[in-house]
């Protein structure tokens, strides 16, 4: 048995810089000698449960010490009788990365303009420029409950009810947290997040900072934005937050839990609570846009009609 946390899962939310952190552990596998296992499935994070035996059979399989990421929703080891791996994530505001999926869909990133034909290529143009205020004050199905309601199942899990807006799925999400993950952090704060798991997880993570604020690593980081953003208007930011009512329950309850880990650790935290009054935030998001592989389960329809 190795003396440190050695099978690490990290279940990769979509749109919250999980990109940015694996290009990190692509460098920092071959400094530390560990197993990076980066799945290139980024469009199925609801299995069957004949699925989840097998993706986690095969899990377990890799050699010691590994880290193993994917865009998949909770799996829970030991109800099948295996080892749990000890788990991370990272979140961000739950409209921030809402808009930043929005436009990633329609318009790609620093790749090109032709970029988002080639990741979308049979959307058609009344889509692709439809505008954010009309989708979300108009009820278009992608600025709607259930689609708004994705961050909660990547900690909530498997159980078909994890998919539906609500206290339970709320409370599992939670509890999975509690028991389950090592460390959530905020992409808001990322550079703490990474101070925290270079403390946590030193085999995986030692020197991570220094190799995040490295300039050679910083030329990477700045090419990797969503283009043509756009602020939606106060109205339908309010929508979108009644409509995120428990994603943003979820995402209130782990940034206090990152900052009280914080101050356990001794970081100085950024302890700005920020609530419903104030939604302005959410216009000009304070960080370089990160970029992942994925944006949604895009095996599915997005649009449909309003």
């Amino acid at each position: 048995v190795l003396p440190f946390p050695s099978q690490v899962v990290y279940n990769r939310v979509g749109k919250c810089g999980s990109r940015t952190v694996v290009l990190l552990l692509r460098i920092l596998s071959e400094r530390h000698q560990f197993n990076l296992v980066a799945s290139d499935v980024h469009n199925k994070t609801r299995l069957t449960e004949n699925e989840q035996v097998d993706l986690m059979k095969n899990i377990s399989d890799i050699p010691k010490p590994f880290l193993y990421t994917r865009h998949v929703h909770f799996l829970n080891f030991s109800r099948f009788g295996m080892d749990q791996p000890v788990y991370i994530n990272i979140i961000r505001d739950p409209i921030n990365r809402f808009l930043s999926n929005y436009f990633f869909r329609r318009f790609g990133d620093w790749r090109g303009e032709q970029n988002h034909m080639i990741r979308t290529p049979g959307m058609k143009d009344e889509e692709r420029y439809l505008d954010i205020n009309a989708c979300v004050l108009e009820n278009y199905p992608e600025c709607s409950n259930p689609r708004l309601f994705y961050i909660i199942p990547y900690f909530c899990g498997q159980h078909p009810k994890c998919r539906e807006p609500g206290e339970w799925a709320l409370e599992r999400a939670k509890q999975n947290v509690n028991e389950n993950f090592l460390l959530v952090g905020i992409l808001e704060e990322l550079e703490d997040v990474l101070l925290l798991l270079e403390r946590l997880l030193p085999h995986f993570f030692m020197d991570v900072v220094n190799i995040y604020k490295s300039p050679d690593y910083r030329k990477i980081g700045n090419m990797t934005g969503t283009v043509k953003k756009q602020t939606p208007s106060l109205e339908a930011l309010q929508a979108l937050y009644q409509r995120m009512k428990y994603e943003y329950d979820f995402y209130y309850y782990i940034r206090d839990q990152f900052h009280l880990l914080k101050r356990k650790i001794g970081l100085k935290s950024q302890d700005h609570v920020l609530r419903s009054q104030e939604l302005i935030f959410v216009s000009q998001p304070k960080l370089q846009e990160p970029f992942d592989e994925e944006d949604e389960d895009n095996d599915e329809h997005w649009l449909g009609q309003p």
